[in-house]
C-alpha cells in the first residue's frame, strides 16, 4: 500500500538580512516575539546541530503544546523540523525553513511542509491541506512583519530582572505565584483576577491591576508552569507603551532558602510615547517608565510571596 505524502511550499520576502532572519528562527527564545501564537519554547535536548524542543502556542485561541525535533544548518541557512507526535487527522508532519539572501538587507523566506493523513483519508488530507495553507500564509506574513520590526527596533527591546532572597521553601513561593486566582486577596495592586487552566500547566490569566495614579489596567497573559522552579508567560493584551512583553518567574533553592526572580523582556511602542508621556518624552524616558512600572509590581509580588513563604516555615 502506498502512502500519500503531500509536499507544499510557501514563501515571502522580508526587508532584513538573511543571517538575522535565520538567527531569529534558530534561537527559539525569540519565538514569542516573531510568531504571535507562540507563548513559550523550551529545549528538551540540545546537541551541536540537532535539538528537541517543546512548544506552547495558541491554536484558534486555545493553548496547546507539542514537541518537535530540529536540525540546524547555519552554513546553508536551513532548519529542518519534524513533529514527534502528530494530532489526527495528521499522521506525520515535517518540513524546513530555508532563508535565501536577495541582497545585503533583503531575503526570501521559504517554508516547506511534507505530511500525510491518518489512514490516507482523502477528507483528512483535504483538511490538512487547508490548515497548512492558511497557517503558512498567516505565519509568514506575521513573521515578515515581526522580523523586520525586530531587525529595525533591536534597540527598543530590553530585558531586566528583580530578585529576592527568601528564608522559605521553593514550593511555597512557587505556589504563591502559581495561585494567581488568589492575587486579588493577596496583592494590593490587583483589583480582580480570572484564571483558567483547562490543560494542566497551561494557564490563561486575565487581571485588573491598579497603577500608582489609581487607574486600573486590564491585562491578559498565557502562562506555562514548571513546578516548582519556573513559570513563563506571554502578555497578549498590552499596555500602550509596549508591543511585546514576555517574562518568567524562577525559584532557585539555596543553602538558606530560595532565590525568587522575576524577569521581563519588553519591546517599546514608540508610536505611543508622546501620547502617554508627553511631547518631549524620549525613548529613554519610556524605557525608564516601563521598567519602573513592571519592577514595582514584580517587587511588590515577590515581597508578598516572601512573607507568605516565610510565615509557612
Amino acid at each position: 500500500m502506498t502512502m500519500t505524502i503531500r509536499e507544499v511550499e510557501h514563501e515571502i520576502t522580508a526587508k532584513a538580512p538573511a543571517e538575522t532572519v535565520y538567527r531569529l528562527i534558530a534561537e527559539v527564545e525569540n519565538w514569542p516575539r516573531i510568531f504571535p501564537p507562540t507563548i513559550h519554547v523550551e529545549h528538551v535536548e540540545r546537541g551541536e546541530r540537532d535539538e528537541r524542543i517543546r512548544i506552547w502556542a495558541t491554536a484558534n485561541g486555545e493553548p496547546k503544546n507539542w514537541a518537535s525535533r530540529r536540525t540546524l544548518d547555519p552554513d546553508t541557512l536551513r532548519i529542518d523540523f519534524r513533529q514527534e507526535v502528530s494530532t489526527p487527522p495528521v499522521a506525520a508532519m515535517g518540513g524546513a525553513w530555508i532563508i535565501e539572501p536577495l541582497s545585503a538587507d533583503e531575503c526570501r523566506i521559504r517554508l516547506l511542509h511534507d505530511y500525510r493523513a491518518v489512514d490516507d483519508d482523502p477528507a483528512g488530507l483535504a483538511w490538512i491541506d487547508e490548515a497548512v495553507d492558511r497557517n503558512s500564509r498567516s505565519e509568514l506574513a506575521a513573521l515578515r512583519t515581526n522580523v523586520e520590526r525586530a531587525h529595525a527596533e533591536a534597540e527598543l527591546t530590553f530585558s531586566f530582572e528583580d530578585s529576592v532572597e527568601i528564608a522559605g521553601s521553593a514550593k511555597d513561593v512557587y505556589d504563591f505565584i502559581n495561585e494567581a486566582d488568589l492575587w486579588a486577596e493577596r496583592l494590593p495592586h490587583v483589583a480582580s483576577v480570572r484564571l483558567t487552566e483547562d490543560t494542566p500547566g497551561l494557564q490563561t490569566l486575565e487581571m485588573d491591576t491598579r497603577a500608582r495614579d489609581g487607574s486600573v489596567h486590564t491585562t491578559k497573559s498565557y502562562r506555562v508552569t514548571f513546578p516548582h522552579h519556573k513559570i513563563a508567560y506571554k502578555q497578549v493584551t498590552l499596555p500602550a507603551l509596549m508591543t511585546l512583553h514576555t517574562g518568567y518567574w524562577t525559584f532557585t533553592e539555596t543553602d538558606t532558602g530560595v532565590t525568587a526572580s522575576s524577569q521581563h523582556t519588553v519591546t517599546l511602542n514608540t508610536a505611543n510615547i508622546a501620547r502617554v508621556l508627553g511631547e518631549d518624552a524620549t525613548v529613554a524616558d519610556a524605557r525608564a517608565y516601563v521598567r519602573d512600572a513592571l519592577s514595582t509590581n514584580s517587587r511588590a509580588t515577590l515581597g508578598h510571596a516572601k512573607a507568605h513563604a516565610e510565615a509557612r516555615r
